[in-house]
C-alpha cells in the first residue's frame, strides 16, 4: 500500500491516475450515449485511450502499472466488495439452494474448461492455457488467479472482456435458439459465463434478471478463485 501510494503520488503517477480516470469519465459518457451496448463497455473505451496515450508518449505497460499501482492495489478490497451483492441477493441464493449453486458450478466449469481443451488441442504455450481459465469471472479476481497458476494476469484481462462483449452479445440469440425463456435462467447465465459485461446486460434485461446475474458472477468468481489454485497445485 505504501509503495503504491508512492508511486501513484509522484508526477508520472498523477499523470497517469488522472489519464485514466477522465479516460473512464469520457468511456461513461460514451456508453450512455450508445445505450449500454457491450461494444462500447467502458473497460473498452478506457483501455483504448490509455493504450493510445502510451503508444504516442512511447511509455512501456511495466511503467504505466508501476506509476499507477494504486489503481491495482485497489483491485484487492474490489474483489471483497463482491460479498455485498452476495448479501443483497442472500434470500434467493437461500431459496433456490443447491441447485442454484451446483448450476452455477457446473456453468462455470464447462465454459472455461472448453476454451483451455481448444487452447491444448492447438498446443498454445501452458501460460495461455493456464490464464485461458480464468475468462468467464470479473477482471480483479482473474489477474489475480491467473497470476497464482502460472498465467499472464494483463492477458487475462483481455480474455474477460472478449468474453463478457462476446456473452452479452450473443445472449439473446442463443436464448432463442434454444428457446430459453425463463428470466432466472438467463440471468444465471449471463452473470456465470460473461460476468459483469453479461451482468450490465441483464440490468437492462430487468431487475429479475440482474438479479440472478448478480448471482452467478459472485458465486463463480469466488468459486473459481478458490478452486483455481487448488487444482492447478493438485495436478500440475
Amino acid at each position: 500500500m505504501i509503495e503504491a501510494l508512492h508511486n501513484t503520488l509522484s508526477f508520472q503517477g498523477l499523470l497517469w491516475l488522472s489519464i485514466s480516470i477522465v479516460s473512464y469519465m469520457i468511456a461513461l459518457w460514451a456508453n450512455r450515449k450508445c445505450s449500454g451496448h457491450p461494444a462500447a463497455h467502458p473497460i473498452i473505451i478506457t483501455a483504448l485511450f490509455v493504450s493510445l496515450g502510451l503508444y504516442f508518449s512511447n511509455t512501456q505497460v511495466f511503467e504505466y502499472q508501476r506509476a499507477a499501482s494504486l489503481l491495482h492495489w485497489l483491485l484487492g478490497p474490489i474483489t471483497v466488495a463482491l460479498a455485498l451483492p452476495i448479501y443483497r441477493q442472500w434470500q434467493k441464493l437461500r431459496h433456490y439452494g443447491w441447485r442454484l449453486v451446483v448450476s452455477i458450478i457446473l456453468g462455470g466449469v464447462l465454459a472455461p474448461f472448453s476454451a483451455w481443451l481448444t487452447l491444448f488441442i492447438f498446443d498454445t504455450p501452458r501460460a495461455i492455457q493456464f490464464t485461458m481459465l480464468a475468462k468467464s469471472i470479473t477482471t480483479p479476481l482473474a489477474m489475480e488467479s491467473s497470476a497464482q497458476i502460472g498465467g499472464i494476469p494483463a492477458l487475462a484481462a483481455v480474455f474477460v472482456i472478449v468474453t463478457g462483449i462476446v456473452g452479452a452479445v450473443v445472449a439473446s440469440t442463443i436464448f432463442s435458439l434454444f428457446n430459453v425463456k425463463n428470466r432466472q435462467a438467463q440471468g444465471v447465465a449471463l452473470g456465470t459465463v460473461a460476468h459483469a459485461i453479461g451482468t450490465a446486460k441483464a440490468i437492462q434485461m430487468g431487475d429479475d434478471v440482474a438479479a440472478m446475474a448478480t448471482l452467478g458472477l459472485c458465486v463463480n468468481g469466488i468459486f473459481t478463485a478458490l478452486a483455481l489454485p487448488v487444482v492447478f497445485s493438485l495436478f500440475i
